[in-house]
């Protein structure tokens, strides 16, 4: 077995990178302020933590279902960009534009109609009355002032997708950066009332919040408008809403599934933490806690994800299928190894993180259970986030609706259900069971991967920019 078969020369790794540190930096800021964040609404009181959690779930789905929308028309955008095609990247961007707007509007009337009834089904574990009622509220309210932040939200990840799909990391990443900066001063301020601002609590969350998306949607649309020669995509994107037809049918038809799939993969991953909350009242504290150090500590693979993404697209829209298999494979073997360093930074910190917050002894062990196991199944999540971007990368998003979101739901979801509602099966025994269940994915995602399935190139096609 040759090594070089798995690793690349240093050239390699330094393309890689290129890609992906850029993305893993600016995900990194984000994650570590978001967990500063978490932290200053936890020293708060674990009411107001239990509250803005639930609604940050809810929020999530949303969140990748405009992440499925922009990677639905990515895939083409980055083909496209392989093939030299501006027109083919400029048509793309539109799309995205177009349906994360019409998801926007939807996504607020269901929040705005329904929140309180969603908040509710996470409520219903063993707990005193008043904390339940006080979660309720404090979400609810976090939840509607986070809606004022959605438009900027969904056109920020339009100009950022587009940006990366043709090798732009950079600015995306400043961005990024500067809204985060934003976002943790603005929250230091209006949650604990510091710097002459009113003392808000879990609401300063939510403003601070809002205003840092706006910063990063300035800063990434004024730079990519002020430097068009940069991004020529951008010359004339705004002069008509046109798409061609067949484009827009093809984007719409690769597309649907990845936006059916992360909006019921995050569904799923709420029904889950739904069914983790019937134990009881801080087992949603104590799961947020968790999730909070998981999100710092999982940037390299989910940023090696994108890469695989980005860099094995280019290459089949570019009719490189035999680079585009062996950078594929290395690639995911780069993806394992970074799981090492960020498995291990999660294990040392398992104890003291909890500490942290301003909550009971219960939740603080929880939370450590929680964080061990997440940590020793970091790299099966690794594998299967990068079998999902190598059958993306080909466009095959009916395949990846299956693998990912139908698994989700249909598969760990209802067991979750079964045996948090039919047996006595201790919590952190079931957390494990239900988290464990994500290596039968990698059992067939290296099935998928090994067959070649996911090799194509959808833009070799030159009838793409008829109407």
């Amino acid at each position: 077995m040759r090594l070089n078969r798995y690793f690349g020369d240093r050239h390699f790794y330094k393309m890689a990178l290129t890609v992906a540190l850029p993305i893993m930096i600016q995900n990194g800021i984000t994650n570590f302020v978001g967990m500063l964040d978490n932290i200053m609404v936890g020293r708060v009181g674990t009411v107001e933590m239990t509250g803005v959690s639930i609604a940050n779930t809810l929020i999530f789905i949303f969140n990748l279902a405009i992440f499925g929308a922009v990677s639905g028309a990515g895939i083409f955008g980055a083909q496209f960009y392989g093939k030299g095609d501006q027109d083919g990247v400029r048509y793309c961007f539109r799309f995205k534009v177009l349906i994360c707007l019409v998801l926007t509007a939807l996504g607020c009337g269901v929040f705005l109609r329904f929140g309180p009834d969603l908040l509710r089904l996470y409520l219903k574990g063993e707990g005193d009355l008043t904390d339940i009622q006080g979660s309720l509220e404090h979400g609810f309210r976090y939840l509607k002032l986070m809606l004022l932040g959605f438009p900027a939200f969904v056109l920020a990840n339009c100009y950022a997708g587009t940006l990366r799909e043709t090798g732009r990391t950079v600015l995306p990443m400043g961005a990024g950066i500067a809204a985060v900066v934003v976002n943790f001063i603005c929250n230091y301020a209006l949650i604990f009332g510091k710097l002459g601002m009113p003392r808000l609590g879990s609401d300063g969350a939510a403003i601070a919040t809002v205003v840092s998306r706006y910063v990063e949607l300035i800063i990434v649309a004024g730079l990519t408008h002020l430097h068009p020669e940069r991004s020529p995509f951008i010359r004339g994107a705004y002069r008509s809403l046109h798409i061609p037809g067949r484009l827009a049918g093809q984007i719409a038809k690769k597309g649907m599934p990845l936006i059916l799939n992360e909006t019921l993969w995050a569904l799923g991953q709420a029904l889950l933490l739904q069914c983790y909350s019937i134990r009881a009242y801080d087992v949603v504290s104590a799961a947020n806690i968790s999730f909070t150090l998981g999100n710092v500590c999982n940037i390299a693979f989910l940023a090696m994800g994108n890469a695989i993404g980005i860099i094995v697209g280019q290459l089949l829209g570019a009719g490189k299928i035999e680079e585009a298999k062996d950078t594929d494979r290395k690639l995911i073997v780069f993806s394992e190894l970074t799981c090492l360093l960020f498995g291990g930074i999660m294990i040392a910190a398992a104890w003291a993180f909890p500490q942290i917050y301003n909550t009971t002894d219960q939740v603080r062990r929880l939370a450590t259970s929680f964080i061990l196991i997440s940590a020793c199944l970091m790299p099966v999540n690794s594998y299967s986030n990068a079998a999902y971007f190598t059958l993306r990368s080909g466009g095959k998003t009916f395949v990846t609706f299956l693998f990912d979101s139908v698994f989700a739901c249909l598969v760990v979801a209802p067991v979750a259900y079964v045996l948090s509602r039919f047996t006595s099966m201790p919590i952190v025994l079931l957390y494990l069971c239900c988290q464990s269940m994500e290596l039968l994915k990698c059992v067939v995602g290296y099935l998928m991967i090994r067959s070649g399935v996911w090799i194509q190139n959808i833009v070799k096609e030159d009838n793409y920019h008829e109407a």
